[in-house]
């Protein structure tokens, strides 16, 4: 009979892969209720657009799917009446 002499792995040893957890996003539109999603205010849907021009995903924005889709829908309609730009070339 022999006995293991390897140590039980430790807890506090650094962990690989995400370094920490990150807080849960809050729906933007929840938080502040006076707040509609309108494709004409093109400052808010600024705010769920990236630097190059694409539309942030849901996970990124924190936003419900309701209302992600519904952002979607807006930042789309703004693009097709020239509100907002398809792509932003100096990025």
């Amino acid at each position: 009979m022999t006995t293991s002499t390897t140590t039980p792995p430790s807890t506090t040893a650094p962990q690989k892969g995400r370094a920490q957890a990150r807080r849960r996003l809050q729906d933007y539109f929840l938080q502040n209720k006076g707040v509609e999603v309108d494709f004409k205010n093109t400052e808010l849907m600024r705010r769920f657009v990236s630097p190059e021009g694409k539309i942030l995903p849901g996970r990124r924005t924190g936003l419900s799917s309701k209302n992600q889709r519904k952002v979607t829908k807006a930042v789309k309609r703004a693009r097709a009446i020239g509100l907002l730009p398809f792509s932003n070339q100096d990025a």
